[in-house]
């Protein structure tokens, strides 16, 4: 396999990072006190370690035929990096589990449905599914990177720090999964399928999980907070029109993650959190 010529690659690298959870270090609803929000990432981290690891297994499939030494590069930074955040989300969705939320379930229920992929599907179908992830997670990551909302959201907790970190390995290596994909050979029919796929597995397992999750929240039964809660969806960073047309845009013809530019972003973010005085200099080792 060659490289994809004209297009500019970050670079690719995993950091030797650790956060810790402390008992009572965080509220009951930690998401800046929003009953849905709270619980709707609590299902989101819940869903990483086995996806993050399914990730992994989809590209490692076709790493040994990747000969552009940039690419086989980026693919090495994007196999240590999931398998860190696989880790370090374990570790949150373990005190998320400790405090009422039902991580440890959503967890078993995204493992059986990985291991019926693998079972039932292509592994070239297995990649393009991890295509398609891989850019929902990207634009969430880069919307929390770009807008100041998102951020207040997580208040100054251990969350929100590990989730800025997350952010932005989610953005270096939006494209591997994508670039291995198109030089195993992978059509632009099954890859559109595959995002179609995605968007309805996604959207479907937030609501079913979510829902499930609070009807365990006694909070959830206030029919004032909940409804206020329902409400403020509307508004949320993660949901406005710029946030959607970017996850559509993956259905376009030609499309390609870096398509839209964050060299300046991650510049920024990086020097922000790992530069000298950077705000999580202290978590690495």
């Amino acid at each position: 396999m060659n490289a994809i010529p004209g297009t500019a690659k970050q670079v690719v690298r995993a950091r030797r990072i650790q956060f810790d959870y402390p008992t009572g270090s965080l509220d009951r609803h930690y998401v800046g006190g929003d009953l849905v929000m709270s619980h709707l990432i609590a299902y989101l981290s819940a869903t990483f370690p086995e996806g993050e690891d399914f990730f992994v297994r989809s590209v490692r499939r076709f790493a040994d035929q990747v000969t552009d030494p940039e690419l086989r590069s980026r693919v090495q930074g994007f196999i240590g990096q999931e398998v860190t955040h696989g880790r370090e989300h374990r570790a949150l969705n373990e005190r998320l589990h400790q405090m009422g939320y039902p991580t440890r379930r959503a967890d078993r229920a995204i493992r059986r449905v990985l291991s019926l992929y693998e079972r039932r599907l292509p592994a070239i179908t297995c990649l393009a599914i991890t295509a398609a992830f891989e850019h929902y997670t990207a634009v969430l990551a880069e919307t929390l990177l770009v807008d100041d909302r998102a951020q207040a959201l997580l208040g100054s907790t251990e969350v929100r720090s590990m989730l800025l970190w997350h952010a932005i390995e989610e953005s270096e290596h939006r494209s591997v999964a994508f670039d291995v994909y198109t030089l195993a050979g992978g059509t632009e029919r099954r890859r559109i399928w595959a995002m179609r796929y995605a968007t309805i597995a996604f959207t479907a397992g937030a609501v079913v999980f979510t829902a499930a999750s609070l009807l365990g929240d006694r909070a959830a039964y206030n029919p004032i907070r909940l409804g206020h809660s329902i409400a403020e969806l509307r508004h949320s960073p993660f949901c406005n029109r710029r946030v959607l047309r970017r996850l559509r845009a993956y259905n376009r013809p030609g499309f390609h993650p870096d398509d839209t530019d964050n060299t300046a972003l991650l510049e920024h973010w990086t020097a922000a959190l790992f530069g000298a005085q950077g705000a999580l200099v202290g978590h690495l080792h």
